[in-house]
């Protein structure tokens, strides 16, 4: 069975260390240091899964043209890997927003704050 890659995206201190499920599952983890970086990395690896923290922009230019922290990587995605599972971690405060932007991408889930290891197991790779 080919291993599959799952990119992770962290950029909030409430972004679990799943390292030792993803490992147990069989999946290499990749931690991409920025979004800038993950975008690069998509034209070279296609992840079979990105887990990502969901940030909102508040007065910013996020309130206008861009939603929150993904939409730039989130275009790329459908660009270089669409087939991608997408599931994105969010604060319960914040999913509104969330709803807002599963209407300009595909989200396969949304997991609220705290999320546990069985929860991110049970949505990973159904």
């Amino acid at each position: 069975m080919p291993v599959k890659l799952l990119f992770s995206i962290i950029e909030s201190p409430q972004h679990p260390n799943f390292g030792a499920l993803y490992a147990r599952l069989g999946i290499e983890e990749i931690k991409p240091r920025s979004v800038r970086d993950a975008i690069k990395r998509l034209k070279r690896q296609k992840p079979d899964c990105l887990v990502a923290d969901f940030i909102y922009g508040y007065g910013n230019n996020y309130a206008g043209v861009n939603v929150c922290n993904l939409d730039v990587l989130l275009s790329s995605l459908q660009k270089y890997s669409p087939e991608t599972r997408v599931i994105v971690l969010a604060q319960k405060q914040e999913q509104q927003y969330v709803a807002r932007l599963g209407e300009l991408f595909t989200l396969h889930h949304v997991l609220v704050y705290p999320v546990s290891e069985q929860q991110i197991e049970d949505v990973l790779f159904p």
